[in-house]
């Protein structure tokens, strides 16, 4: 007891009277703070100040502030609610940010002297931040917003994409038009450090600006070429994620690694610990590795004290998906390197190649990170196996056992992906705790305590809030495109807010099997059109804009959605982002995924749905497998990998179309006599209580700190 009186008093009081000083200044205080991305109340504030304008906006603070009318601006200045509500969410992040968190109770004194770095291409914490392209800016956000709310002592690094990924358009026809707008970083909620770095690339001297976004406790420094001071072929530097040639990706990796290095000296922020999330930023670990062996380490001591302070997370189970430069391109860029730590071009190159002793490969990003770190993890237990099989000729291991590469399941930041709507709900029958809530802190073990009808009575309000906004969005889609009015009445009449829904939503890649529902139309027409028990999906998604093929798969979902029986049953929307994933895992019954076993590396879509009640329908692969009980979900199939393609798709499609028959509507549609589907609220709960603690991203996050890295920091 006297050691816990002893920590409030040491704790600063949370600010709660109103401050003094100009309003918009301390909105913008709140507005440069992604915390409210995950705060409701500052979350309403913001928006308060113009509705229109917020949905307008992409939900940006900054842009929503700089649109305001003179007469707005002036309503809010001496409007007592605004000015009421201003006061508590600055009390709010107050409170937040003095709060005894996790790593203040768990760490001992020499690792609250630990100072992580983590390096990410991308960032997905808010799409009005358009810096990622998909699940491994979700991960790394989810990591951010986990690392601050447990009090971590973490810094991360990107880059502030000036076009980010591209905005996606599906035309009429079904064709995909990609589209680059630019960001304005003024009407964004970042802030301009002052500070600089200049780097080689190449022949190129090359500048970048840094810039910072802070996630509650968590700043991430972003790296901006597109300043006036560089040539124009450098300045493009920071314009597209993961688009252009080989030669522009491996200067974009320069740049992250070593640029973000730099940075992070600038700034003044020395790490204990290199987390490296996936291959992109390994030059990190290679600019270091060449600075110990310009001080008098050799080649030995410097790599073993590299590997020592280093953790590596790969992510990726398809070979294609790391990346490769061929020899002359890396000798091009990293002859530089390989003269400073005094190696032969081979023995240099063979740091990047899985058979040293092959001349001919080319130099592989995720096996230099490998080779420069001793903590490396998969994402899953799944991926962990998998990725021990796929890189053991990296580690020349005859057993895949013997492979140092361990897992970290991934997780999901729960506070970002809960409707606010729901809130209302856990307080009443959670209880949760956010702030300085732990990795064990289980609200979800009452899941199964909630009484049926008012657990049902949650999801039908979340379905019906997705069938509402759905509504509203086909509308504007279909009028961008001119579609008639005709169409559009006919949509509003067939979306049904009763109706079991399945949502599909992910890149289109080809493992993924965005069309595998497809394979018997009859079939699935008569599961779809059952009048006494209709089933609606939501698809939607991106593939790369070079990858025809995932292209095509958007193409034909868009087909299907116009066919007659499908018309009205089966949706596609365009511009996949984390707005359309918070409505779509919110608001739909059954979440579908049929990638190819063992091709997922974790997925973390699935892991969503659960926190309102949602169900997740799956093959066994990624995290599935870990969470699967036969009681909190549908598996399909059996985990059983087939020789070809053909009889793997030709199996699993027998195992949607026949749990969907047997199991999945029918449970949905067997009501009691108020209307309640007991054995599905039953489900609901064990999957609650199941999946929402152990697949959070406060778990993994400590998974990291405690397996990971401490033991780096030694």
């Amino acid at each position: 007891m006297a050691k816990a009186s002893a920590a409030r008093r040491r704790r600063p009081a949370a600010r709660t009277a109103p401050r003094r000083g100009n309003v918009w200044d301390r909105v913008d205080t709140i507005a440069r703070n992604l915390w409210w991305t995950w705060n409701p109340d500052a979350r309403r504030l913001l928006e308060s100040m113009d509705p229109a304008l917020w949905r307008a906006t992409t939900q940006n603070p900054i842009a929503t502030m700089a649109a305001l009318s003179a007469t707005r601006r002036q309503t809010l200045e001496h409007d007592p609610v605004f000015q009421k509500n201003l006061a508590h969410v600055e009390a709010e992040l107050a409170r937040y940010l003095n709060a005894q968190t996790w790593y203040d109770r768990e760490a001992d004194a020499s690792q609250k002297k630990m100072r992580a770095a983590y390096f990410c291409m991308e960032f997905a914490i808010h799409e009005c931040l358009p810096l990622y392209a998909g699940g491994l800016g979700v991960l790394a956000a989810d990591h951010m917003k986990s690392a601050s709310d447990l009090g971590v002592p973490l810094t991360a690094v990107g880059v502030l994409w000036r076009h980010g990924y591209y905005r996606q358009e599906i035309t009429p026809s079904g064709d995909v038009r990609v589209l680059y707008p630019p960001s304005d970083f003024s009407m964004l909620p970042v802030r301009d450090t002052g500070k600089s770095i200049t780097m080689m690339i190449g022949s190129s001297r090359v500048k970048a600006k840094i810039w910072v976004l802070m996630v509650g406790r968590i700043p991430i420094y972003l790296l901006d070429c597109d300043i006036p001071e560089n040539k124009p072929e450098d300045r493009k530097l920071t314009h597209h994620l993961y688009g252009g040639d080989r030669e522009y990706r491996i200067r974009q990796e320069l740049l992250l690694g070593v640029g973000g290095l730099m940075a992070l000296e600038a700034m003044g922020v020395k790490p204990t610990v290199f987390h490296l999330n996936e291959g992109h930023a390994a030059f990190c670990g290679l600019e270091r590795l060449r600075r110990l062996v310009k001080k008098g380490r050799n080649i030995e001591e410097a790599l073993e004290e590299v590997r020592a302070a280093s953790v590596f997370t790969t992510h990726t189970p398809v070979p294609e998906g790391n990346d490769r430069f061929d020899v002359g391109l890396t000798l091009k860029y990293l002859r530089p390197y390989m003269r400073d730590l005094g190696l032969d071009r081979e023995a240099f190159l063979s740091l990047g190649r899985e058979d040293p002793e092959d001349t001919k490969e080319p130099f592989c990003m995720t096996v230099l990170a490998l080779l420069l770190a001793d903590g490396c993890n998969g994402v899953a237990e799944l991926h962990g196996h998998t990725s021990r099989k796929m890189w053991a000729k990296t580690y020349s291991a005859m057993d895949p056992d013997d492979v140092p590469i361990g897992h970290v399941t991934n997780g999901v930041h729960p506070e970002s992906w809960l409707d606010e709507a729901a809130r209302p709900f856990y307080d009443k029958h959670l209880k949760p705790r956010w702030v300085g809530a732990g990795p064990d802190d289980d609200w979800w073990a009452r899941a199964d305590k909630i009484p049926a009808d008012e657990f049902w009575a949650l999801r039908q309000m979340m379905r019906r809030k997705l069938i509402s906004t759905l509504r509203s969005h086909m509308r504007d889609q279909m009028l961008y495109h001119g579609l008639s009015f005709e169409e559009i009445d006919e949509l509003y009449s067939s979306l049904d807010e009763n109706a079991l829904t399945i949502g599909f939503a992910r890149r289109f890649a080809l493992y993924k099997r965005a069309p595998l529902i497809f394979k018997d139309p009859k079939r699935l027409e008569r599961i779809l059109c059952n009048a006494d028990r209709p089933v609606q999906i939501i698809f939607a998604g991106k593939a790369h804009p070079l990858d025809a093929a995932g292209n095509e798969y958007v193409k034909f979902v868009h087909e299907q959605t116009r066919k007659g029986p499908f018309k009205g049953k089966i949706l596609l929307l365009q511009n996949y982002d984390t707005s359309i994933g918070r409505l779509l895992t919110q608001g739909c019954d059954v979440w579908l995924n049929n990638p190819v076993r063992p091709m997922e590396a974790s997925g973390t879509s699935g892991m969503k749905p659960p926190l309102v009640g949602g169900l997740n329908f799956s093959i066994l692969d990624g995290w599935w497998p870990e969470a699967s009980d036969g009681r909190n979900g549908w598996n399909i199939g059996d985990g059983r990998e087939y020789s070809s393609r053909t009889k793997q798709d030709a199996a699993d499609a027998e195992a949607i179309y026949s749990t969907l028959e047997r199991q999945i509507v029918p449970a949905f549609y067997k009501r009691d006599r108020r209307g309640v589907p007991q054995q599905w609220v039953k489900m609901m709960a064990k999957s609650m209580k199941t999946i929402c603690c152990r697949f959070s991203t406060h778990r993994m996050v400590a998974e990291y700190v405690r397996d990971y890295y401490w033991l780096a920091h030694g």
